[in-house]
């Protein structure tokens, strides 16, 4: 797929659009004790998915094909799914639920799509069969066994800047116990 002008800007758009729907998320929810709790409780899930998937990730460098990248080709965007749910449960509101399904299909359908055509770029010959052997999105049960999988490497964690997503959900959860405080 050659990416249009449109997917272009849709896809440069995603990381500014999650920032406002943040700010409209928080707004619109009306959070409790039983709603905070079940919300923290699966962004941990999300959150440890995604820190699985980046100490296996060499951006741009080597195709991941170790940890879960042997279930999905996204466990990333799968993380931040889970992620988006624990925001939707927390916030008790089925506006930020409704915000939250609008700018996922928005986003990361082009997201994933994008992504899938820079891997066949990047390592067309690699890409070809594992594309084949693991899904897009949702997770197979059986590990994928393609060409001798990398070990994780802890570094890899920091270098992929992924305690912004560890900071953005504690601030976000402080945030919403605040507000069910205060109001």
């Amino acid at each position: 797929m050659k990416e249009s002008k449109f997917i272009s800007k849709i896809y440069g758009w995603r990381i500014r659009s999650a920032l406002l729907c943040i700010i409209l998320v928080i707004v619109l929810a009306k959070p409790n004790p039983y709603s905070i709790g079940a919300g923290i409780l699966i962004t941990i899930v999300g959150l440890l998915i995604r820190a699985w998937a980046c100490v296996h990730i060499r951006k741009e460098k080597r195709l991941a094909v170790s940890g879960p990248y042997r279930y999905t080709r996204n466990p990333l965007y799968l993380g931040n799914l889970i992620l988006g749910i624990a925001i939707a449960a927390g916030s008790n509101s089925w506006w930020v639920t409704a915000v939250f399904i609008a700018y996922f299909l928005i986003f990361y359908t082009v997201a994933v799509l994008v992504e899938k055509d820079k891997m066949e770029q990047l390592f067309p010959k690699e890409y070809g069969d594992y594309k084949k052997n693991v899904p897009l999105f949702f997770p197979r049960l059986r590990p994928y066994g393609g060409s001798s999988p990398i070990r994780s490497d802890p570094h890899l964690y920091k270098e992929n800047r992924e305690r912004r997503a560890l900071t953005g959900s504690a601030v976000f959860w402080a945030i919403l116990v605040l507000k069910m405080i205060l109001l």
